[in-house]
This record gives structure tokens, C-alpha cells and sequence, in this order.
């Protein structure tokens, strides 16, 4: 019976620690695989200590996946991850959006402007300007992750 990981906290880096437990696999086995994956270079700071990425973890998880759930040898795992990393590189060059487990829903101004034709009350114009406010920095942020891989 498979175990579930811990969902991932909101962090920037990670260590050798961290994602061995939220991974499932043991520190010896994170540096082992890092020879064997090239894709997988964590930040090595102070003493060759590793510090992790939150894509990097990721990775991680999809590596095992494919090592202990799909029963796939080193070697087929390093294939299907560098026929993955293409495919996704494939997919930025032609503009699709990489979120993984997220729809993303493509809104006109007018979408978020329907409130603005006929206010019921003062609120509704601060909200409408707000949504828009939030929808322009989470655009920002969608083309700045897509710039980061």
C-alpha cells in the first residue's frame, strides 16, 4: 500500500532532510541520485551543504514515482524524465502555461468588469479595481515561473 507524501510548505529552500521526508527516500539516496539524474543540481552553499528548490522536489517526487510506483530501472527513469522535461520545454516554447494540477481559466477585463456597468454601492468599484489588481500581479507571476525553468 503506497503511503502519501506530506503536502510541500511555502518555502524557498529546502534541506537534504527536509525533502528526504517530504519525498520519502533517505539523504544517501537523494545524493545518489543526483548523480544519476543531471537535471537534479540542488544549491550547494557552506560545507557542500545542499539546499533544494521547490521544482527541484518536485522532481524528486516524480523520480520516485517512477522508480518505486511504476517499477521503472535508473536508467528508464533518467529516459522518461528527460522525455518529460522535453515535452514541457515543448510546451513553454509554444506559450501553453505549466501549473501542474491546475486549470488555468484565460479571463477577458470584461469577465471582472461586469460590476463597474451598474454599481449598487460604493464597494463595488474598490472591488472590481482590486480583482483586477490581483489578476494583473498573478499574471505577473505566471510569466515570471515561466521564465524561472
Amino acid at each position: 500500500m503506497e503511503k502519501a507524501l506530506p503536502p510541500i510548505p511555502a518555502k524557498r529552500y529546502f534541506t537534504i532532510g527536509e525533502v528526504g521526508d517530504l519525498c520519502g527516500v533517505k539523504p544517501h539516496v537523494l545524493r545518489y541520485w543526483e548523480q544519476e539524474f543531471t537535471q537534479l543540481r540542488p544549491m550547494k552553499r557552506r560545507g557542500n551543504r545542499r539546499y533544494y528548490q521547490h521544482h527541484e522536489v518536485l522532481m524528486i517526487r516524480r523520480i520516485r514515482d517512477l522508480l518505486y510506483d511504476q517499477g521503472f530501472t535508473i536508467s528508464g527513469a533518467r529516459n522518461k524524465m528527460q522525455e518529460i522535461l522535453q515535452a514541457e520545454r515543448d510546451k513553454k516554447r509554444n506559450g501553453e502555461v505549466l501549473l501542474e494540477g491546475v486549470d488555468v481559466i484565460e479571463l477577458a477585463d470584461a469577465d471582472l468588469d461586469d460590476t463597474q456597468d451598474e454599481p449598487d454601492d460604493e464597494g463595488d468599484d474598490d472591488v472590481s479595481g482590486r480583482l483586477l489588481l490581483v489578476r494583473r500581479e498573478l499574471f505577473e507571476i505566471r510569466d515570471l515561473l515561466s521564465l524561472s525553468h
